[in-house]
């Protein structure tokens, strides 16, 4: 079989990381690198190694390229629904980096597009192949809580002058909230954990400046997000992008039947008479740093979603339900009320 040829829309950090993992597949060639600058695609195929690959200033000239079936989105946040909506009408199956949308007007266009041309989607919430990820899902499977009626999810990375999107992040017209910039990871988990099929009904929420604002970032860069679920689940994300602290993503799940915090659990149905926390030794999810990412196993889950014609986990569809829980929570913070779901 012929390989799935792959155009990269970005040379950031992220898009390196996409073409190291799509290098592992034996299934996917990296054909086309698009950047507003073509020098700076050049620059970043010569360093990749990427032989016969072809450097683009225009997505719509790498678009044309008939060999290109899968095109990863790896730009600054404000250009993904554009850029996707381009590509699906194109025919390509896509690989989006989060957010895939920063408003709910091209949230709609992107989702409205992705169900007209029916190609594959996989939205970059890369944390579900990450293996604490993967333990805690085979634990909630295998009934070690219970049912779970409590959900706690946070996202506390300081992102200042020291990361490489900082420039940007800090925008309002780029980064757009903490949520959706960074924090959308913890809200998708929690979203995996409780349960993709569960609906969030409800949405409040707080936001913030420090009191100084010394990072200058243009949105609050600290808000609390309280959830309600149709089946009366209720969940919190706190999110923080101007901590002063190490990076962490902490995971709280209260079930019937005991407890998972990170990577220990607490459980009554398979411990009887336990009398501390057992300890799960796993990789966590403890660095902001993309290197960390579990990127192969998203891109293998792709190619296998794309030969076999199913639809992902992680695709559009249930990516928006995500990004309405952002946007909700911005609404929420701003106007100081609940807000009801869907938008």
């Amino acid at each position: 079989m012929d390989k799935l040829g792959v155009g990269l829309i970005g040379t950031g950090w992220v898009s390196g990381e996409h073409i190291k993992a799509f290098h592992q597949n034996p299934h996917t060639e990296v054909i086309g690198i698009c950047s507003r600058e073509a020098a700076r695609a050049e620059t970043q195929i010569r360093e990749m190694g990427l032989g016969s690959c072809r450097a683009y200033s225009q997505l719509d000239e790498m678009l044309k390229d008939e060999r290109i079936r899968i095109i990863s989105i790896c730009t600054p946040h404000h250009l993904h629904a554009e850029q996707a909506i381009e590509s699906a009408e194109a025919g390509k199956h896509l690989l989006i980096e989060k957010p895939i949308a920063i408003n709910l007007p091209s949230l709609r266009q992107l989702q409205s597009a992705i169900e007209k041309t029916k190609v594959k989607t996989v939205v970059s919430f890369v944390l579900r192949w990450n293996p604490l990820f993967e333990n805690i899902r085979a634990m909630l499977a295998d009934g070690m809580i219970g049912n779970v009626f409590y959900a706690e999810v946070d996202y506390l990375h300081g992102i200042g002058p020291w990361y490489q999107q900082y420039s940007w992040n800090i925008k309002k017209e780029i980064g757009a909230s903490n949520l959706l910039t960074a924090g959308c990871h913890a809200v998708d988990g929690l979203r995996w954990f409780v349960g993709p099929d569960k609906e969030v009904v409800e949405v409040s929420a707080y936001a913030n400046y420090s009191r100084t604002n010394p990072l200058h970032y243009e949105y609050e860069p600290n808000s609390i997000t309280m959830m309600k679920f149709a089946d009366g689940t209720i969940g919190k994300t706190g999110c923080s992008v101007e901590c002063v602290m190490p990076y962490e993503f902490n995971i709280k799940l209260l079930g019937d039947e005991g407890t998972i915090r990170n990577n220990q659990v607490w459980s009554k149905k398979k411990y009887p008479g336990q009398t501390a926390w057992a300890t799960v030794p796993t990789v966590m999810p403890d660095s902001g740093d993309v290197s960390h990412h579990p990127f192969v196993g998203e891109i293998n889950h792709l190619v296998d979603c794309i030969l076999a014609d199913t639809e992902s986990h992680v695709n559009v569809a249930d990516a928006v339900k995500t990004h309405e829980i952002c946007l909700a929570s911005e609404i929420s913070a701003r106007e100081g009320r609940p807000v009801k779901l869907p938008l």
